[in-house]
């Protein structure tokens, strides 16, 4: 059966990628424009590099990564990214890596883009803004978001919502975060030897 479209009321449209055998192997990249006024945060290449990095058996799942555009439908049901089959979607940001929230951030949304280097900060008509640098988004997309979406493809036992929202949270600190900065931290050493300012 052709790759097909699938549509509900609770969540905005995706192509569904038919499973491949498992002697095809590998993950292949599908990029759509991300639409006017967003950008991609994270490049294939990026992405590649930060799988080579993570356990082969972590990776083995995934089939397809998908750099989706931002449809007007779908900017009505904000994310940053989604697992569906063998296939992770990861959705552009703002071009100016701003996000305007119309209420406060939780207290774990605010915790969580603070681990990352995302700033919540107020503006004077009361609506409050999620800023990133180009840095920052990377490392919570590579970081965050992606190593997310595949815990929701490791996860075989779980059929509630927020059962499979904490253990994707849980998989995604102990696979993408955890290891990230344990490399930042080896890779910090020498810098700091040498005296160089952050």
């Amino acid at each position: 059966m052709a790759d097909a479209i699938f549509k509900t009321p609770f969540a905005a449209s995706e192509r569904w990628y038919e499973p491949r055998t498992a002697e095809a192997g590998g993950y292949r990249f599908i990029v759509q424009e991300p639409g006017e006024g967003y950008r991609h945060a994270v490049t294939p290449e990026e992405i590649c590099q930060r799988l080579d990095e993570a356990p082969r058996e972590l990776v083995r799942p995934l089939q397809v990564v998908q750099l989706s555009r931002l449809t007007r439908k779908k900017s009505l049901f904000p994310c940053y990214g989604m697992q569906w089959g063998g296939a992770v979607y990861l959705y552009p940001m703002p071009a100016d890596l701003i996000e305007y929230v119309p209420r406060p951030p939780l207290p774990a949304e605010r915790n969580e883009a603070a681990m990352f280097g995302g700033r919540w900060k107020q503006t004077a008509a009361g609506l409050w803004q999620l800023v990133w640098t180009e840095q920052a988004i990377k490392d919570y997309y590579l970081n965050n978001i992606l190593f997310h979406e595949l815990g929701h493809l490791h996860d075989r036992r779980n059929r509630r919502h927020a059962d499979r929202e904490r253990f994707a949270e849980w998989f995604a600190v102990r696979f993408g975060y955890q290891p990230s900065r344990r490399a930042g931290i080896r890779r910090a050493k020498p810098a700091r030897r040498r005296h160089h300012a952050k």
